[in-house]
């Protein structure tokens, strides 16, 4: 065996008191696994592609995971001057307003007029790289440190999924689509937690009015979809309706874990024996055993935080939505979260 030369050996023990140091030694496994049956060219570009991608992607993420951020679709044929471009833009600035940053793919259209609104301090573009070359709209193109070049559609989704907090889609084709029905696809099988997807168009526009109830009423009538599922969609009419149902999405409700094989919903503040009582008759259908309890639970940032924990019935993502809305429209006495929902952590450190 080839001696693991001088790099490789320093690399190992800087390693060595790293925090996640075994899910490292895990992914390097996997690496050197592939090394033994992956002998095509093509296989190691993907590899190399994908990992180039995740890198790129993290470390322009990183330094910004503390405020939360609404992810703006639609279509880049949209121009400059039309309803749909200036609703796209009102929605950035809305965002922007209260205190959200905003991702878009770093194209044309709807991705410009957004990240135009929001500014480009405010702004994040995830750009694709294409047999055609897409260039980044201007509003993100000189932000060096806040634009990804992906290589791949498939990190570049997975990026769009893992960064928002929120999804604001106007209206747009196949693209558009497709990213829609990944984030319902995501959202409904329990892969990403539970986020606002809002749909918006222009008055009188009504792209997001006729087939999607079509749709999903036919899907339900087929058994195809959940009772519920429908409800993992909102509607809003304008830019400032759309984000302030994001703003209620959060109000009291954090984020989601798993732990113990049940699931924890994180709160900005405790609830208490009524409310507890309240839920227990009212979503008595989430439960695949036992009942609902009070506790407190660690955030991403270590942040200790008051929690519901059940054993949640995972079929029922549309039916935890309507529970999680129940929880925002507690009467819960003032708390500075509640009046920040768009921080992904405190506004001052713990005692």
């Amino acid at each position: 065996m080839t001696p693991a030369s001088p790099s490789l050996e320093r690399l190992a023990d800087s390693l060595a008191d790293h925090p996640h140091r075994l899910l490292i030694e895990r992914s390097l496994h996997s690496i050197l696994e592939m090394a033994r049956i992956a002998d095509d060219t093509d296989d190691w570009r993907l590899i190399s592609g994908a990992l180039s991608d995740l890198h790129e992607a993290l470390a322009t993420f990183h330094p910004h995971r503390t405020t939360r951020k609404v992810a703006v679709f639609g279509s880049s044929r949209s121009l400059p001057g039309s309803s749909t471009y200036r609703l796209a833009a009102e929605v950035g600035r809305e965002a922007m307003g209260a205190g959200f940053e905003v991702i878009t793919g770093a194209g044309g259209g709807v991705m410009e007029a957004a990240n135009r609104g929001a500014g480009a301090e405010h702004s994040f573009g995830l750009n694709i790289q294409l047999p055609f070359e897409q260039e980044p709209n201007p509003y993100v193109a000189t932000a060096g440190d806040r634009l990804v070049h992906f290589r791949y559609f498939f990190t570049r989704k997975l990026f769009f999924l893992r960064e928002s907090d929120a999804l604001v889609v106007l209206p747009g084709g196949f693209g558009t689509l497709d990213e829609l029905f990944e984030a319902l696809t995501l959202i409904q099988t329990g892969r990403t937690a539970p986020i606002p997807v809002v749909l918006l168009a222009p008055p009188g526009q009504g792209l997001w009015q006729d087939w999607p109830e079509e749709l999903l009423a036919r899907l339900e009538c087929e058994g195809l979809i959940g009772p519920d599922d429908a409800g993992l969609i909102s509607r809003a009419g304008s830019a400032g309706e759309a984000i302030g149902l994001i703003r209620r999405f959060y109000r009291v409700f954090h984020t989601t874990r798993i732990r113990d094989e049940e699931l924890e919903l994180l709160l900005h503040v405790p609830l208490g024996e009524g409310e507890l009582l309240a839920i227990r008759s009212g979503f008595q259908d989430l439960l695949r055993s036992g009942d609902f309890e009070l506790g407190e639970s660690c955030d991403d940032n270590d942040r200790l935080r008051h929690c519901l924990r059940f054993d949640f019935d995972q079929r029922r993502v549309g039916r935890l939505y309507q529970l999680i809305a129940a929880i925002n429209a507690l009467d819960l006495p003032r708390s500075d979260d509640l009046l920040h929902p768009e921080q992904r952590s405190c506004l001052e450190p713990q005692p």
